[in-house]
Parts: structure tokens; sequence; C-alpha cells
């Protein structure tokens, strides 16, 4: 049903994971919030896109919370999708969503998900409890196990690593050597 895919959602994905942002988050990104000459790369999530019954889809000034308004460095992988949405648009137009329907205008989130779900399905993965948000806690988990959970809950924009560990990061259950050698010394002399 509907028109042919044209392999936006796949991009979205992309940027979802390379960033750790909320579906609404990723869909509200301007031309204006990008700094591909930065170094790393840089987008400024400042805004997220929010459905009213009867209003439609429309991009609201500010995400979530407060303090989810940040600043995220992009992974190369990620900036590369970016660049390439880019160049689809006029660079004139600082405001023009990144990420949007054929008319031009913001992408339903539920469009977006029905869309990866058709994905899923497809790859058959289905049933495995893999939504957008997946690659929200796959962000914060990597971020968590590599660079510790105060990292994690800075690029998530939480304002405690509370929220973080409690609901985002896995925790990391790989067997360390280095507590067992500090154990090490607590053994008899030979």
């Amino acid at each position: 049903m509907g028109p042919r895919s044209d392999g936006q959602v796949r991009d979205i994905i992309e940027v979802m994971l390379g960033t750790a942002t909320r579906i609404g988050e990723a869909l509200a990104l301007r031309q204006c919030d990008v700094d591909m000459d930065a170094d790393p790369p840089r987008v400024n999530i400042s805004g997220t896109l929010v459905v009213h019954n009867g209003a439609g889809v429309h991009r609201q000034e500010h995400p979530k919370t407060h303090e989810s308004n940040r600043v995220i460095g992009v992974p190369p992988f990620a900036a590369e999708v970016i660049r390439q949405r880019l160049a689809l648009l006029d660079p004139d137009d600082a405001e023009h969503l990144i990420f949007y329907s054929r008319m031009g205008t913001p992408l339903a989130p539920y469009n977006v998900r029905r869309t990866f779900r058709e994905i899923l399905r497809n790859a058959g993965l289905e049933g495995l409890n893999i939504t957008p948000h997946s690659f929200r806690r796959t962000g914060a988990t990597l971020l968590a196990n590599e660079l510790g959970m105060q990292a994690a809950a800075d690029m998530l924009g939480h304002t405690s690593t509370s929220t973080t560990k409690a609901h985002y990061a896995e925790p990391d259950r790989t067997v360390k050597s280095e507590p067992a050698d500090v154990m090490q010394r607590l053994a008899p002399p030979s």
C-alpha cells in the first residue's frame, strides 16, 4: 500500500544509531542544526516532531525536556548520510528539515515506525522487539561501557545517570582481569 519506499527510513536509522536520538529529534533536524565543517561534524538537538490530533505533524521548538537541548558529535557513518541528505536541499533554506515527506512536509513518526516494522518483517526479524528506540539504547550501552555512564547520559540529554542506567544502558557483563590482578596482592607470600 502507498508509494514505493524512497530509502529514507534507512537513512533515519543510521542517523538515529549514530546520534542516539529519539525518533522525533532525528526527524526534527533542520539544515541549520547541522555543522558539517566541525571536527567531528555536529548536530544541534533543539526540537522534536510532535503529532496533534487534527493539526498533523509539526516541529516543536524544543526537545522532550530542556536538558535534552544538546550538541552531538556525529560519527563518520552518520555524517555521510547527513551530507547526502543536505545535498538534496536548497542551501538557502536553512529551516528545511533533513528528513521530509514527498510533499516537503515533516514525516510522521508513526509512518516511519510502520515502515521500520515492514523492514524488520521483510528481513525476518519480526517479533524481536526491535524499535527505533532500540538504537538509542544501543548507543547508550556502547557509550556507558566504553566511556562511562556520564558520557552516555550527556549524549542522551539526561540530567543524571540514574535514568540512563535504569532504562537505557545495559550493564557490561564481561569479565575484567584487572580486579583479579589487584586482588592477587592479598595472596600470602610464596
